[in-house]
């Protein structure tokens, strides 16, 4: 069984960086796409980011231009990479695997498979 663990979150000031990291317990391209989403209170859930085995990434809207998903697949660890943070993106940051299909899916999260815990960021001054 796949595990994965979050970690990177905090709180940052509005304009300010942080870098999100999930570590797989086994081999990431072993998954068909990584994917971030996120989780504010009295929300849904909602899809951040993806990247795929082959390498394709997409982004929400809301985040274009600010985050970067990459990996390192040698070291089975996936990243989320977060610029110009704004109170909005204030959320718990969840990453997911997905085992079937191909690419990155629909950013909804019954189309992943495993899910870590989860980490708070919060974005505030």
């Amino acid at each position: 069984q796949l595990q994965l663990v979050e970690s990177g979150g905090g709180l940052v000031q509005p304009g300010g960086s942080l870098r999100l990291s999930c570590a797989a317990s086994k081999y990431i391209l072993n998954y068909r796409a990584i994917g971030w989403f996120r989780q504010a209170p009295g929300k849904e859930r909602e899809g951040v980011s993806c990247i795929s085995s082959g390498g394709s990434t997409n982004y929400a809207d809301s985040v274009k231009g600010r985050f970067t998903i990459s990996r390192v697949n040698a070291e089975n660890m996936v990243y989320l990479q977060m610029n110009s943070l704004k109170p909005e993106d204030t959320a718990a940051y969840y990453c997911a695997a997905r085992t079937r299909g191909s690419g990155c899916p629909p950013p909804q999260p019954y189309e992943y498979d495993y899910w870590g815990q989860g980490t708070q960021v919060t974005v505030s001054s």
